[in-house]
């Protein structure tokens, strides 16, 4: 029998509602003896339908579920926060919208016992990934593109072989999350949460994911945002290391 993994299971909140209880209804189901905890972390402007399903998912599993009303602002911020409210051995970083399928959980988990790394990330580009559209719910041609694009120089700036340095599906050892400045708070976290524990020595190991489009709500990150993310790569790899480490404030 394999070790147990202690894992607290991080799904930021905004408008979801039929898919936030099927994805945390499908974390009880795949994850078994790993799951420690499933942190609910809803922004300021969750709908009353979300906080209620929330709410309900917290009364069906008391000791399971916990709901956080984040401080600090969007993505960035709720997974920030997130980070530091775990209380398992390692954290799962997913979505509430089944834009990452987690009926892929269990690979997660497989990896890092035989991998033994630090970071377990899904990857959209390598066999067995991709992009699945539900209808109108399509990732959109300039965005694959632009991806694309980003994902080759991001590699070739930090000198990994990784293929996916964006997609939010990642399973982490707790502890290379500790004691790290963070600094976004919209949706380059994504990438800041990857590149700055890489930088720090971490060893990361990939798994084939597809991407979802969500079935209900919108998503926020949009064309623009994805935008953003090049200059915070270029700032990563260019502080001094010693920058990296500590905790700035809010956390």
């Amino acid at each position: 029998m394999s070790k147990r993994l202690a894992i607290s299971f991080v799904l930021p909140v905004l408008n979801e509602t039929d898919s936030l209880r099927a994805t945390v209804e499908a974390v009880f189901r795949v994850a078994r003896e790993h799951l420690h905890e499933v942190l609910l972390v809803l922004a300021e402007r969750s709908g009353a339908a979300s906080l209620e399903v929330a709410e309900q998912l917290q009364g069906e599993h008391p000791e399971s579920v916990r709901i956080h009303r984040q401080r600090l602002p969007r993505l960035g911020g709720a997974l920030r926060e997130a980070f530091d409210l775990a209380t398992g051995t390692h954290v799962m970083l997913m979505a509430s919208d089944l834009e990452t399928d987690p009926e892929m959980i269990p690979r997660f988990i497989e990896k890092m016992h035989e991998g033994g790394c630090d970071i377990v990330a899904a990857s959209r580009w390598i066999a067995g990934g991709g992009f699945r559209e539900h209808g109108s719910r399509e990732y959109g041609p300039m965005k694959y593109l632009l991806n694309w694009i980003f994902q080759g120089i991001f590699r070739r700036l930090f000198g990994t072989r990784l293929t996916d340095l964006t997609y939010g599906y990642r399973l982490y050892r707790r502890a290379v999350l500790r004691d790290i400045r963070w600094e976004e708070l919209g949706y380059p976290f994504l990438l800041e949460c990857l590149l700055k524990p890489l930088r720090l020595g971490a060893s990361v190991d990939e798994v084939p994911c597809c991407w979802h489009g969500r079935t209900e709500g919108r998503s926020a990150n949009s064309f623009w945002q994805m935008c953003q993310y090049a200059p915070v790569a270029l700032r990563i790899r260019l502080i001094p290391r010693e920058l990296i480490q500590g905790r700035g404030e809010g956390g």
